[in-house]
């Protein structure tokens, strides 16, 4: 089936790109793996009950707008639907109910968000363990809170986000440990006089800090080779806090070390890449109008650097208009001001960024793991071993797959790739943009060869 526009992910961006393309006459269809709209952000806004979103704050409730705008609109939407493949002819091969699918488009707007970095520390293989942005979905998606004492551990504004939003919700939280070294204070300090341009999100930040001092919450700042206790699960977190080796007890931990664009899409289709050493994540390279190194594919939102769920929803507007401008379907006035309204509000949402990415910059040891740690969970390849790859003179991490089998798994690297790259360069003595990433293959996603066998089914001359 060919569609104008295809967008892929049903997140602010992907959501008002689909909108405002539509809003033009342009047949547009959005692809998402999640039942209901809304992304990661607004997870289940569409259905979430008053107590879910008075724990997850006016942030979260405020999504609830776009989506029911989303709902009510002419858009094809194919939601539970998995992407596995995409061609240089911008042919989107998805899994849906079992069976595979393929729509072409005249323009692709990729707009799959973000994905938390890896915190690659000793123990973080064990039961009891997750990210914090997926004690996060569970809030979202239940509400479910973990049982238990908990403590987290990490940085970034989400970290503190979701301890408020635990406590909200009646969790026993036990603890907060904050990594970000204490030396990210002198170029945070420089870039706040920038911040105070889009004030919203760091009074935001300033209620969370009297949230977490009001509940008198144990806190340690800068703390430093962060470990997991335990042995057949999680028993607790162990760091040291002014030189001081501390030990947190707990039942579930929760880490965080801030969130990198998902770019799994963007390399299956061989985009150019850049490495961003102030989000320390491969930054696909964009245009103003979010136009990538190949015509007719886009980028909006989060995927193309990361920027908040407000900045998200202006970049997949005028990535849309753009779009929109170039099939001749607006006039130049329209179409200015339109986009520049846009325009200011993605501006004034990228004021605090500089701010926020040198305040919660995580510490260099997260990129490079003691020797015993585990990288590459699905392979079960040891940091150590990725540091004598480089040795024995592996020049990328394509390389190590062959060493290795790191970042082979079912993840295609997705929970090693930036700590592999890290790890390389730092062995090498090189930049991490001198080093490179994996390369990513179909199917991007597992799927079944029954699956696979029901495209074969739907184009056969005989059917």
């Amino acid at each position: 089936m060919t569609h104008d526009v295809i967008v892929i992910g049903a997140g602010p961006a992907g959501m008002t790109a689909a909108l405002t393309a539509s809003e033009f006459g342009l047949k547009v269809a959005l692809i998402d793996e999640q039942p209901r709209p809304g992304g990661q952000i607004y997870r289940n806004v569409g259905i979430a009950d008053a107590s879910i979103r008075h724990h997850l704050g006016p942030d979260y409730s405020a999504g609830a707008q776009i989506v029911d705008r989303f709902v009510r609109s002419s858009v094809d939407v194919y939601s539970g639907a998995l992407v596995w493949d995409i061609d240089q002819k911008r042919t989107v091969s998805i899994l849906a109910a079992g069976r595979v699918d393929q729509l072409t488009a005249h323009h692709l707007i990729i707009a799959t968000g973000a994905i938390e970095r890896p915190s690659a520390i000793p123990g973080w293989t064990l039961p009891g363990v997750m990210t914090a942005g997926a004690a996060q979905i569970a809030l979202k998606s239940g509400p479910s809170v973990p049982e238990g004492r908990i403590v987290l551990g990490g940085t970034g504004p989400l970290l503190l986000l979701v301890a408020c939003q635990l406590i909200e919700a009646g969790a026993n939280v036990v603890a907060l440990v904050e990594t970000a070294p204490r030396s990210n204070l002198t170029p945070a300090l420089a870039a706040l006089p920038g911040a105070l341009r889009a004030p919203a999100p760091l009074l935001k930040g300033i209620r969370m800090l009297a949230t977490l001092r009001a509940e008198k919450l144990a806190r340690y700042a800068s703390a430093r080779e962060l470990s997991i206790e335990g042995v057949d699960r999680a028993r607790g977190l162990s760091f040291v806090h002014h030189r001081t080796p501390v030990s947190v007890e707990a039942d579930v931990v929760l880490l965080h070390h801030g969130v990198v664009p998902n770019t799994q899409l963007t390399r299956l289709l061989k985009l150019d890449h850049l490495w961003n050493d102030s989000q320390l994540a491969w930054i696909p390279k964009r245009d103003a109008s979010g136009l990538t190194s190949r015509d007719g594919i886009w980028i909006a939102g989060d995927g193309g650097g990361i920027d908040g769920a407000r900045a998200a929803e202006a970049s997949g507007a005028l990535v849309a208009l753009n779009i929109v401008h170039r099939s001749g379907l607006v006039d130049n006035p329209t179409f200015e001001a339109r986009a520049s309204n846009w325009r200011r509000t993605l501006a004034k949402e990228r004021a605090v960024r500089p701010f926020l990415e040198a305040l919660y910059r995580p510490p260099q040891w997260i990129g490079s793991p003691a020797d015993e740690t585990l990288v590459c969970r699905c392979e079960e390849v040891t940091a150590r071993r990725v540091r004598e790859m480089a040795r024995l003179g592996c020049a990328g991490p394509n390389q190590t797959k062959f060493f290795s089998r790191c970042g082979m798994g079912p993840c295609q690297g997705r929970m090693c790739a930036i700590t592999v790259t890290q790890l390389l360069a730092e062995e090498r003595g090189v930049s991490p943009g001198d080093i490179g990433a994996y390369h990513v293959r179909a199917p991007i996603k597992p799927i079944t060869l029954h699956a696979l066998a029901t495209l074969r089914e739907k184009h056969s001359p005989t059917e």
